[in-house]
């Protein structure tokens, strides 16, 4: 069974990104942010939301292991200003309805969602400039990096929340994510 560690970053959904997983047959498991990475043994990770950076604990660190790694809103911005990107304000700060353009119909973890898909997303803080390796995977209206992905290092990021019920096609991107887990173990 694919294990996949969600590390808990303090978002409010972040229990629902581990049922998530659950309904998908997945063994996850719920870490603070704090334990140590290395004592942590997982297929993969997924790194939540949460308020701000400065509560994001050991989550960097994940980012050195060999398995793959989602990066879900906090995450996302995390992975992209760990690894030399920007993040910054967005222009539409609250939650919204979101329609994503799927940018790149071949990528591993929402490719399948093209040509679009409908998200709940915060646009507080958002991505705005990419790490070297990365592509732009999604853009919309309010944020032009909703999703990224280094398919070479197995770094994936969404804006948006996939586990709350809003997002249209959330489970498919936890099934695909999965996959991924199981192609690289």
């Amino acid at each position: 069974m694919t294990h996949i560690a969600v590390i808990d970053n303090h978002g409010q959904f972040t229990h629902l990104e581990q049922r998530a997983l659950r309904d998908l047959g997945v063994d996850a498991d719920l870490v603070d942010n704090d334990v140590d990475p290395e004592e942590v043994e997982a297929d993969g990770f997924v790194l939540s939301g949460g308020p701000d950076m400065d509560r994001a604990g050991r989550s960097a660190a994940y980012l050195d292991r060999d398995e793959p790694v989602l990066g879900i809103c906090l995450g996302m911005q995390l992975i992209a200003e760990e690894l030399g990107g920007s993040v910054d304000s967005g222009e539409y700060g609250g939650y919204a309805d979101v329609t994503v353009e799927i940018t790149d119909d071949d990528d591993p973890l929402i490719g399948s969602l093209a040509p679009d898909t409908r998200v709940w997303a915060s646009h507080a803080d958002e991505v705005k400039d990419l790490p070297q390796g990365f592509n732009q995977t999604g853009t919309s209206d309010v944020c032009g990096i909703e999703a990224m992905s280094d398919t070479d290092r197995d770094l994936y990021g969404v804006q948006w929340h996939p586990e709350v019920i809003h997002t249209e096609q959330g489970e498919e991107v936890f099934e695909n994510f999965r996959d991924i887990c199981e192609q690289s173990s």
